[in-house]
Formats: structure tokens, C-alpha cells, sequence
């Protein structure tokens, strides 16, 4: 007798990740249902009052970064679901206690041209992949497979598989593009020494030159909403303030995709996952947690470098060694007096997140996984050491621990919001080595967070090719444009 199941595949989770699996599903023809544990939908996408009422905060991700360049948003058309996407002028700039700044502009040569004798370095470093673009991000963005784009991946790989450090001081003579890209690879939450740091600088960068670095009027919960009710258009049903503790508690369904962390995992899969594989899982590794902090003002940073006025990422660091010698000492257990701090100031270019003239603001720094040291004097202090007069403009704060983060999102375990260290151990190969990242030992079981290939990043990519996997193993679908009989 062939067993009838209440759903072709369940989602745990509501993040980008979840969203995008549950969309392919669907757009498959698959019958799907969502389970989120919070009241409100879109994990690292969720915006809230969190200081005063009128003021729109987001409380993960603001700027999207890979938001308009993501293969999966890309192929979804959640502009006719209320998306709008806002492109600051300038992606992000970088100041320096002497009033000046590095700006990473839309413009390559207009990025270069005040570098002075880096910029002909910098130009040539970036170009080819500006020009092959979409090519690129779609083989990196994804797991190991044969590229498409071979010759664009190998060049990328050449540059991207070294130290940050070590292409900052050798490709850079400069204070001001060491510190430019410094800043970027700090993205990667890990001491600049170590080697793929300057992959992560080096897609920021391309980022910032080809599709710049984009808000979402209104606050990151527009693309969360835009993505469910699209969703909600293929037939698919979303189940809120619904925790999911254990794999038991759901109905019968062909495939179940987790939007979780291998922690997670471990604890819902109760004793039914093979004892090799949950040793396997207990040996993923987290990496450092992040400060937050949010503000309302009464009025724009002020700035000592005008150009931070048309950027809306500000990197706060100064110098690349003393960026290096910040993100070193956190990897390291130690909390530095002076942390690199990652700022966006959205009003400045979406109005609608604040009363008339005011404005918001966040930041956060990296801290030691789990930390409970309160660094929002560090992180004020750092921007008052490039804007004079922040404090002045201060109306409200909001301050978020890592583990405030972690009860507002259970994947940022300890504060990370990368799900997992993404060095050259966990890149890949996450949350295990296996081809086929995805799958577990336990059939129809699957994890589609960003604990999987590509990793962190609000893209999508990673729930895209969950689904994927599972349209072909489960349900035999390999052409997406398919419908299920």
C-alpha cells in the first residue's frame, strides 16, 4: 500500500534560506508547509520598533549585499510583491582620523582614482571579475560541483584563496587600499592572516561595483514578506509562533528541510540520527558572535569625512593592522578596546524608516563566541572618533548581546551570524564532509541553513540547493520547470 502523507515537504525555519527552499518546492509543484517559531516571519530579515515608536529597525541585516545579485532573488519576482530595492550612491566608505576617506564607489575607476599608486592595482584586481560577474557568483555561490565559468573561478581562486593580509601588503603599497580592503575581509569574521579571507573581500568588492549594496525600503522585513506572499501565491502555508522541538511533532511529509544549525539539528532528530554522523555534527564549529547596537537619532552622523554622508556601510577601524590586530584578538578570546565596528545608516536613503528628519542607525562588533562583555562603549567610542558629536544626536538606544541575538534568532548560536566558521575547513565542507552537503543519513531528512554550502549572507542559495537536492532525490524532478504528476 503506498503511504499517504498531510504534505510533500515540510520547512523548519522562516530565514532566507527556508524561504527560498520552500519556494522551489512549490514552484515544483510540491505541496508545502513553513513552520516558524517566532511571531513573525524572516529570521535574519525581521524589522521591529526596537527604540521608539516610529523608528524601523532591522534586527540582523540591513544592507543585502548579495540581496540583488542573488542567482535565487534574482529568478523570484518579488518586486511585484512590494520589494523595492534602494541603492546608496556610494556602497561604503572607510574614514581616517585625518578627516579623509576611502570610498568604495559604484565606479571602479572612481574607487581607484583617489587611491593614488594602488589604483592601478586595484583596477586591474577587480575588472575581470566586475566584467564576468554573474558567471562567477553563480559557480561560487553553491557547493562543489564542475564550474561553468572555469577561467573567471580559477582567476578568482588565484587572488581568493590567499591571507587578506597577505594581499592587502603585497598588491598594496598604501594606507588607504590596504585599509579598504582590510575592512571588507573583515567581513568574513576571522583574523585577516588567515587564508579565503580575501575571497571575502574580494566579493564585496565586485559586489559594490556591479549591483552596489542595496537596502529594502521600508526595512529588511519587506523581502521577508515579499518572499511569503509569493510563497502563499504557489500554494504554499506558513505556520507562525509554531517552535518545533522535535521531528515528531510534525505531520507526514515526503522531505523535511531544516533552516536550523547542526546544534539544532542534533536536538530535533532526538537519538535517530546515527551515532558517526551526530559525532560529526558536535564537531561543527561556531565562530565569533557579534554586539549590536541600534540608535534613533535627532539628526545624520556627522561625520568629519563628507564622503561617509553618500556610503551606507561605514567600516570603523582606521588602519588595516589595527583592523587585523581587532578581528586577531577576538578570534582569540579577547575583546579589543578599539573593535573594528560595521555601521549602516539606511534613513539617509530610505525615509520611510523613521519620523520626518530623524533618523536611525546600527552597528555592531565581533566579540568572542557566547560573550557577555557589554562593548557599547567600544563601539560608541569608535564612531565618536570619526563623527564628533554622535552622542549628541542620540534620541534612543537599543543594545543586543549575543545572546539577545540568539533568543531573537536561535540559528545565531553564541552571536554568530555566519552559522559556523567559514574557513577553509567549513567552507565547503558543512556541516560535514560529504558530497552531497544536504543530506542527511536519516531519509527525507535535510538541512538548508547557511550551516550548508554557500554559507552566511542573507542570498538564498543555500535553501535553493537544498530544494534542488531534494527535488531530485526525493521526487525525482531534475528540470525545475517540471510539475510533479
Amino acid at each position: 500500500m503506498t503511504r499517504q502523507y498531510s504534505y510533500d515537504a515540510i520547512l523548519v525555519g522562516s530565514g532566507p534560506n527556508g524561504m527560498a527552499a520552500a519556494i522551489v518546492l512549490a514552484q515544483a509543484g510540491c505541496s508545502v508547509v513553513m513552520y516558524e517559531a517566532a511571531d513573525q516571519i524572516g529570521g535574519g530579515m525581521r524589522s521591529a520598533e526596537l527604540t521608539l515608536p516610529g523608528f524601523t529597525h532591522d534586527i540582523c541585516s540591513t544592507i543585502h549585499a548579495l540581496g540583488s545579485a542573488s542567482p535565487f532573488f534574482r529568478s523570484v519576482p518579488l518586486a511585484q510583491f512590494g520589494l523595492e530595492w534602494i541603492t546608496p550612491p556610494a556602497p561604503l566608505a572607510h574614514p581616517f582620523d585625518d578627516g579623509t576617506a576611502a570610498v568604495l564607489e559604484r565606479s571602479i575607476e572612481q574607487t581607484a582614482i583617489p587611491l593614488g599608486r594602488d589604483g592601478a592595482a586595484y583596477q586591474k584586481m577587480m575588472d575581470p571579475f566586475a566584467r564576468h560577474s554573474n558567471g562567477l557568483f553563480e559557480d561560487i555561490l553553491g557547493p562543489l560541483r564542475l564550474p561553468r565559468h572555469p577561467f573567471i573561478l580559477a582567476r578568482f581562486g588565484y587572488y581568493g584563496i590567499s591571507s587578506a593580509r597577505y594581499l592587502a601588503s603585497h598588491f598594496f603599497q598604501g594606507e588607504q587600499a590596504r585599509a579598504l580592503f582590510a575592512g571588507l575581509a573583515a567581513h568574513s569574521i576571522m583574523p585577516l592572516e588567515k587564508p579565503l579571507t580575501a575571497a571575502f573581500g574580494l566579493i564585496l568588492g565586485i559586489l559594490g561595483h556591479t549591483s552596489g549594496w542595496p537596502v529594502a525600503r521600508g526595512g529588511s522585513q519587506s523581502l521577508a514578506n515579499a518572499l511569503a506572499a509569493y510563497f502563499q501565491t504557489l500554494g504554499g502555508k506558513i505556520i507562525t509562533g509554531r517552535p518545533v522541538t522535535s521531528l515528531e511533532e510534525l505531520p507526514s511529509a515526503r522531505a523535511v528541510l531544516c533552516d536550523v544549525t547542526p546544534r539544532q539539528l542534533i536536538r530535533l532528530a532526538a537519538k535517530r540520527l546515527p551515532a558517526n554522523y551526530t559525532r560529526a555534527l558536535e564537531r561543527y564549529r561556531y565562530g565569533p558572535g557579534v554586539f549590536k547596537m541600534d540608535w534613533a537619532l535627532r539628526a545624520p552622523i556627522p561625520w568629519k569625512a563628507v564622503a561617509c554622508t553618500r556610503a551606507g556601510t561605514i567600516h570603523l577601524g582606521g588602519k588595516w593592522t589595527d583592523i587585523a590586530e581587532a578581528e586577531r584578538a577576538v578570534w582569540e578570546g579577547r575583546h579589543p578596546s578599539r573593535p573594528f565596528v560595521l555601521l549602516t545608516q539606511p534613513t539617509l536613503f530610505d525615509g520611510t524608516r523613521a519620523p520626518a528628519n530623524r533618523h536611525t542607525a546600527w552597528a555592531y562588533c565581533h566579540v568572542p563566541n557566547g560573550s557577555t562583555v557589554d562593548m557599547s562603549e567600544q563601539i560608541e567610542s569608535q564612531i565618536e572618533r570619526f563623527a564628533p558629536g554622535f552622542r549628541d544626536q542620540i534620541l534612543a538606544r537599543s543594545v543586543m548581546s549575543p545572546r539577545l541575538l540568539e533568543e531573537h534568532n536561535a540559528n545565531y548560536i553564541g552571536g554568530d551570524i555566519n552559522g559556523g566558521v567559514q574557513d577553509m575547513r567549513q567552507l565547503f565542507f558543512r556541516p560535514t564532509v560529504q558530497w552531497v552537503p544536504y543530506a542527511t543519513p536519516l531519509k527525507g531528512l535535510y538541512l538548508c541553513s547557511s550551516s550548508t554550502p554557500p554559507g552566511g549572507g542573507v542570498h538564498g542559495m543555500c535553501g535553493y540547493h537544498a530544494a534542488r537536492t531534494v527535488l531530485r532525490d526525493v521526487f525525482g524532478i531534475r528540470n525545475l520547470e517540471s510539475k510533479r504528476g
